[in-house]
């Protein structure tokens, strides 16, 4: 007899992985202001409407060979990765939240930094359609889980404001833009999932990640300290760490020191 916690991962890493299927839409689509729902998916190269035998998550990237049927243009390795990605992540949620309201809300927060990521790494922007609601959906979110509206309540503010001081601290001290809207917005929004202490734990994950990313780039490329990297995926990669080993790393550290 198959154990049901297996069947349950099974079903929750395909539903990511077919969720991830739409996230590539959305990363495709949201920078060019474009709707995320018409026209239907369709081969970028010959406009071939994709039939649902060519859109199931990763296996039909391997079974096209990452090429559209219908004219040979290659499929960007960037699809199957995507549902692969989300679909580990959910994977993940469940395994460490079990199915649970709290499972839900990381998955909606976990599937929009998937999004945000793309995007900001390609293009260097955050979508306002994602944030902005974000924070609101995050904030009313805090009532039904149990988290607690005022929490956060302080983790947008402190996440909005303290990058909102950075960025007009270094415009006032450098005398340019070093930090975009985008990355203040995302931080409010990651403190409105997961509260000030949260908040805290992604700056300082997301800055620690960025410092050594940043420096071995600028070494590889030989490129000053004007080489523009976006903070969003790092933000993003901090918030996965507090979510599924902060208390870990935080109980870690006070032990050594």
């Amino acid at each position: 007899m198959i154990a049901p916690v297996f069947v349950f991962s099974v079903i929750t890493f395909v539903f990511g992985a077919v969720v991830g299927s739409f996230l590539n839409v959305c990363i495709y689509r949201l920078p060019k202001g474009e709707s995320v729902v018409f026209p239907p998916s369709h081969c970028q190269n010959c406009d071939y409407k994709i039939r649902w035998y060519d859109n199931i998550p990763i296996l039909s990237y391997l079974l096209l060979r990452g090429k559209c049927r219908q004219c040979g243009d290659p499929i960007s390795l960037q699809y199957p990765l995507v549902e692969l990605l989300n679909g580990a992540l959910t994977l993940a949620l469940f395994l460490k939240f079990g199915l649970s309201i709290g499972f839900l809300v990381l998955f909606l927060l976990c599937s929009a930094l998937v999004v945000i990521t793309f995007i900001d790494l390609e293009h260097q922007i955050i979508p306002d359609v994602i944030s902005l609601p974000g924070i609101v959906v995050g904030f009313a979110c805090s009532f039904i889980t149990g988290f607690g509206w005022l929490n956060s309540l302080i983790g947008i503010l402190v996440g909005g404001g303290s990058l909102l001081l950075v960025a007009y601290g270094y415009q006032a001290i450098a005398k340019k833009d070093g930090m975009g809207g985008g990355d203040i917005k995302l931080l409010a929004m990651l403190g409105a999932f997961l509260g000030w202490k949260g908040v805290l734990f992604i700056v300082f994950a997301g800055s620690l990640l960025g410092s050594v990313i940043g420096l071995s780039l600028m070494l590889v490329k030989k490129k000053d300290s004007t080489l523009a990297i976006p903070f969003g995926p790092f933000l993003a990669s901090g918030a996965l760490l507090f979510i599924f080993f902060g208390s870990e790393i935080v109980n870690w550290y006070l032990r050594i020191n």
